[in-house]
């Protein structure tokens, strides 16, 4: 082989190796591209960036349907903001022809639960011409009941746990255990009663009257929020605000139900709309992330004494 022919060889080699690195240069930079994407689509997921509750498929006449599923607090998964932002979205779009409330849940917070109530009145009251509902499943309890009586008509099944009309205010006392094991409990206060219901520290009569008055006005509260929602159609039964719970089955005798009925049964055999749409707001990552740390961080006297309405 002459030295023009080894010239020719090599230079052949120095091509093919040079279109070899460019290949595999274009490989490697659409493999980021493909590897980036994939990570931001996951995080535009994660963020909620894509596929917003608002942005419903409505084009058609629907019954709406907003969960209210877990235990109602401030901060917690189930809140008055949350469950508002779904029924004003449910209310407010042209093709709803009515509203259901799909309760499940055993109570909570009854400042959540008041203020819940009091924006369900507000958007019945804008929009007259849409009927609401309330349809419970396995249980709809003391908070929940609270918001479920703003329904013009409320459903369950016949085995749904319904009612517990009542107030608690829930705690543990350590003194006798303090007593035994030799700890001394040194509580400084500015204030007669900056120290209510200190478990650490023997029951005062007074400061435990007082409470059961506090939790005797929240109950008249309650009470007068069941009167209103449901009138007529509560049967005088002494037992009916003790905070008891009944059956669906048995909560229509009491007048604590209307009929017995699903979301489905509901929308198909009452509204006459069998198309269901879902408005309940889904958090995203970092919606839950926030409210996660809200709750530490918003702890309230009412969370401290284990205030709920049960």
């Amino acid at each position: 082989m002459n030295e023009a022919q080894e010239r020719s060889v090599l230079q052949e080699v120095l091509g093919a190796s040079i279109k070899e690195q460019r290949r595999a240069r274009r490989w490697g930079i659409f493999f980021k591209l493909l590897t980036f994407s994939y990570l931001f689509l996951i995080l535009a997921l994660l963020m909620g960036w894509l596929g917003k509750d608002g942005d419903k498929a409505t084009m058609k006449a629907h019954t709406a349907v907003v969960d209210l599923q877990g235990t109602i607090a401030a901060g917690g998964e189930v809140t008055s903001a949350l469950i508002t932002e779904g029924l004003r979205a449910a209310f407010e779009d042209k093709n709803t022809k009515a509203v259901i409330l799909r309760a499940n849940s055993p109570g909570g917070s009854p400042v959540q639960a008041g203020m819940m109530h009091d924006e369900i009145q507000r958007l019945k009251k804008l929009h007259p011409q849409i009927p609401f509902y309330v349809v419970i499943e396995d249980i709809c309890a003391s908070g929940c009941y609270y918001a479920a009586v703003t329904g013009q008509q409320i459903y369950a099944d016949k085995a749904s746990i319904v009612g517990s009309i009542g107030v608690l205010m829930d705690g543990f006392g350590f003194t006798g255990a303090m007593e035994k094991v030799g700890i001394e409990r040194r509580l400084l206060t500015a204030g007669a009663n900056k120290g209510f219901l200190d478990p650490f520290s023997p029951q005062s009569v007074e400061q435990k009257e007082r409470a059961l008055g506090m939790l005797d006005e929240i109950h008249q509260q309650f009470i007068g929020v069941v009167k209103a929602g449901r009138g007529k159609k509560l049967v005088d039964n002494p037992d009916l605000f003790s905070g008891l719970v009944w059956s669906g089955e048995t909560g229509v005798k009491l007048g604590l139900v209307d009929g017995l009925g699903s979301v489905e049964s509901v929308a198909r055999d009452i509204v006459k709309v069998d198309n269901i749409v879902d408005f309940t707001p889904q958090p995203t990552y970092a919606d839950r992330l926030a409210r996660q740390l809200g709750v530490a961080a918003a702890t309230t006297f009412s969370t401290h004494l284990g205030l709920q309405i049960k």
